[in-house]
């Protein structure tokens, strides 16, 4: 029988301490920022809450920095201590929305809201900008980790290279994109960007699984 956990949510519809993974999911789903992380007993996750969040963000020691093929020798050098980005988009252009999750637990970090007449290559790239953006707010020198090249290569070159045209629907998706451009061309960062090798560790731990 597996044993029990406790979820403290710093940021959610509620805060506090819940018992159970039902109830602290009905404080974080759909709440844009949620932050939330599980303990294995009461106490530890009473004396979470009255710290913050970003203390119990793990930091690595040190990055290794690739963005080519890995070999299959190398499958184990996934850096556990990072987070990781996804984007989901239901048609091409479609429904469009994108997460950011701890890649050791799973735990969900933010998640947009969903927006109309977008794609999943722009769904990746706000949401590389905005983990960028979070952890130079916070101050978190981790690495981050996207399956995607066309995200990598445009927060590289700061330009989007999208064949998507401006409408009524998605109005607010290229106001995002302008600010996410802005921000990269008006900021240093420190975070290492890493292709999630796909093909070698299975899909990334950030995917909406809904293949």
């Amino acid at each position: 029988m597996a044993k029990p956990k406790y979820y403290t949510v710093w940021k959610g519809l509620e805060s506090g301490v819940f018992n159970n993974w039902e109830a602290c999911q009905k404080q974080i789903k759909g709440h844009e920022g949620a932050q939330y992380k599980s303990f294995e007993t009461r106490n530890e996750a009473e004396d979470a809450l009255k710290q913050s969040y970003w203390d119990f963000v793990k930091k690595p020691s040190s990055f290794k920095v690739s963005t080519s093929p890995i070999s299959k020798s190398k499958a184990t050098n996934i850096i556990i201590d990072s987070i990781c980005v996804d984007a989901a988009c239901s048609g091409n252009p479609g429904i469009m929305e994108y997460r950011c999750v701890d890649t050791s637990t799973k735990e969900e970090i933010f998640a947009s809201p969903q927006y109309e007449d977008g794609t999943n290559n722009i769904g990746e790239f706000l949401g590389l900008v905005h983990a960028l953006a979070l952890c130079k707010k916070k101050e978190l020198n981790i690495a981050i980790y996207t399956d995607s090249k066309t995200a990598i290569s445009w927060v590289k070159s700061k330009k989007v290279k999208t064949n998507l045209r401006p409408n009524s629907k998605n109005k607010i998706i290229f106001e995002l994109l302008d600010r996410a451009v802005l921000w990269l061309n008006t900021n240093d960062f420190s975070n290492e960007i890493l292709k999630w090798e796909t093909h070698i560790w299975g899909e990334i731990p950030a995917d909406y699984g809904r293949k």
